[in-house]
Order: C-alpha cells, then structure tokens, then sequence
C-alpha cells in the first residue's frame, strides 16, 4: 500500500490550498464535521445557474481532511452540480473501498490518489467529510 504522505501531490494540497479561504459572495454554505477527530470545516459555493463557479472552505483538521478539501474544490469548480454530484459519488465509492473503472479514477483526477485511505479505516472520515458537506449543500440546494 502507498503511503499517502509520501504523495507530492496530498503534501501541496495540504501545506498550499488553494481553496482554502472565506468566499466574499457564496449563494450556498454548509458545515461539516467528523465528530471521532473533531475535523470540521464549512464548504462555500457560488452556483450560477446550475454551474459551480467557486469552491472554497475554511476550518480546521488533519491532513487528511484538508488536502481533500482542496482537491474537492479544485476538482468541482467549472462543473455543473449534477456533475460534482456523480463525482462525490465515484470518490466516497473508491474511499469505501469499491473498485472503480479506470474512466472513474480518471474522473476524480488527483482526488483518485486519496484511494489508499480505504485500507486506514480510521481515516475514512477524515477524507470524506469535505465530500459529504457538498452533498449536504447540494441536497439542501436542490
């Protein structure tokens, strides 16, 4: 099994977000948080029509958490909210442990290397809680 913290890509995530600020004018907002390590963070959207046009959050939790988070909201800008919908699916599927196709790893893109996660059951909720605050948004957005 890798070791996640050896990903370059999960240690730039985490020590640079780039998402990880407070939105000036979000149109949706929700809180997130993993209760077992007291990760939390709010997710804010600015959907236009029914395109995600920004992602960010803002909180506080372990690496984990974080790095998904920022990849989360890299991943979900420019798409539409049906989309960020099969992608929130297709990532909390593969962090499960539920074998993906290949076209769905692709989908995720950096987000597929947090599959390892799967194996480190303890930190299953620390990746999923960004992905879990977004379907909170956008089932309360629907």
């Amino acid at each position: 099994m890798a070791n996640i913290y050896s990903s370059t890509t999960f240690m730039e995530h985490n020590a640079h977000p780039d998402y990880k600020y407070e939105m000036d004018t979000p149109t949706h907002s929700h809180d997130g948080i993993n209760p077992s390590c007291g990760d939390e963070l709010t997710l804010q959207l600015r959907v236009e029509g029914d395109v995600i046009e920004e992602a960010s959050f803002t909180g506080h939790g372990c690496a984990i958490s974080q790095a998904s988070a920022d990849i989360m909201a890299e991943l979900i800008t420019g798409e539409t909210v049906e989309e960020a919908r099969r992608l929130s699916g297709l990532f909390l599927a593969m962090i499960r442990g539920e074998k993906l196709s290949e076209e769905d790893l692709e989908d995720l893109d950096e987000a597929a290397q947090l599959k390892d996660i799967s194996h480190m059951p303890a930190r299953v909720k620390c990746a999923e809680l960004a992905w879990r605050t977004l379907d909170g948004i956008l089932d309360a957005a629907a």
